[in-house]
C-alpha cells in the first residue's frame, strides 16, 4: 500500500508526459498498421487541448475532490453498507468508476447535445497516441468529471480509488489509441476482459454502426454484457467522421468551437467506404 501511495502521489501531468513521449516515440520507430503523415503537426494540434484542460483543472479538480470528500465524510454510497478489505474496495471502486464512464460514454453518442462535444474526439481521421488529448475540455470536466462525483455519491468511491482509476485509465488510453502493431492473440486472451487496441479502433471507425459500439475504457466486459461489443477487420477501418474530413476542420481552433456549430452528422454509404491507408 505504501508503494501505491507513492505511485499515485506522482503528479498526473508527469505520468501523461511520460506516456505520450513513450508511445509517440514507439510510433515513429516501430512498425505501425496505418500510414499517416505530418505527425508533428498532428501532435501539436492535439496537445493544445491538453494545455487548455490543465488550466481548467486547476479549479475543477479542487471542486471534484472537495465534493467526493464531503460525500465520503457523510457516509454516502453503497460501499458504506459493507466491510471490505482495502484491496477489494480498490478493485471494486475502479470497476465502479469504469462502468459509470461506460454509461456516460454511451449517452454522449445518443444525446445530441453531448455528441456535439464528444464528436471532437471522434473527428480525428489519423488516430494515434496524441488522439488521447483530443477531447473538448467542457466534456471532460462537465460531463465525465461530474460523472466521477455521481459515482462517489451512488457507490461510495473515494478520491484515492479515483486516482488509481485514472492511473490505469491513462495507460489504457495510450495503449488503445497508439498507431502500433499489436499481436492478435491479445484479443482472444486479455481481450476477453479488458479493452484492447483492436476493440477501440472499431469504436473510431467512421461508420456509425461501429462508432456506436465498444464504449468501455478499461473493462470490455461492459460491452460484452450490455450488447454493444463489435469487431471488424483492421484493413476495413477508416477513422474519423465524414463531416470533419477537410483539413481545415482538423485544427484546434475549429474543433474547440465546433460544438457550438450546427454540423449535420453524415455516414458513408457501405459501398463508398475507403479504408484508412494501411502500411505495406
Amino acid at each position: 500500500m505504501e508503494f501505491l501511495n507513492r505511485l499515485l502521489g506522482i503528479d498526473p501531468n508527469y505520468i501523461i508526459i511520460g506516456l505520450i513521449a513513450l508511445f509517440f516515440t514507439l510510433e515513429q520507430i516501430m512498425g505501425s498498421p496505418f500510414n499517416f503523415q505530418k505527425r508533428a503537426h498532428h501532435l501539436l494540434q492535439n496537445v493544445l487541448f491538453q494545455i487548455v484542460l490543465v488550466g481548467i483543472n486547476i479549479f475543477f479538480v479542487t471542486f471534484q475532490v472537495f465534493s467526493i470528500d464531503w460525500l465520503n465524510n457523510n457516509g454516502v454510497g453503497l460501499l458504506y453498507l459493507f466491510e471490505l478489505p482495502i484491496w477489494a474496495k480498490l478493485i471494486v471502486s475502479v470497476a465502479f468508476y469504469d462502468i459509470t464512464a461506460y454509461w456516460i460514454h454511451r449517452a454522449t453518442h445518443k444525446i445530441p447535445l453531448l455528441w456535439r462535444f464528444h464528436r471532437v474526439h471522434h473527428s480525428d481521421t489519423t488516430m494515434d497516441s496524441s488522439t488521447v488529448f483530443r477531447f473538448h475540455p467542457i466534456e471532460l470536466t462537465m460531463v465525465f468529471g461530474l460523472g466521477n462525483i455521481v459515482t462517489a455519491a451512488v457507490f461510495g468511491t473515494d478520491v484515492f480509488s479515483m486516482a488509481l482509476y485514472y492511473f490505469i485509465l491513462y495507460i489504457f488510453f495510450f495503449f488503445e489509441h497508439a498507431n502500433l502493431n499489436y499481436p492478435k492473440w491479445l484479443n482472444s486472451t486479455f481481450g476477453l476482459i479488458f479493452v484492447m487496441p483492436d476493440h477501440h479502433r472499431v469504436h473510431h471507425q467512421q461508420d456509425q454502426f461501429y462508432t456506436d459500439s465498444n464504449y468501455a475504457d478499461i473493462f470490455i466486459l461492459w460491452d460484452r454484457i450490455f450488447g454493444t461489443f463489435k469487431t471488424m477487420p483492421l484493413e476495413k477501418m477508416k477513422f474519423g467522421l465524414v463531416e470533419f474530413e477537410d483539413d481545415n476542420k482538423q485544427t484546434f481552433l475549429y474543433l474547440i468551437k465546433s460544438p457550438f456549430i450546427n454540423i449535420k452528422r453524415t455516414t458513408s454509404a457501405p459501398d463508398k467506404r475507403t479504408p484508412t491507408t494501411l502500411k505495406k
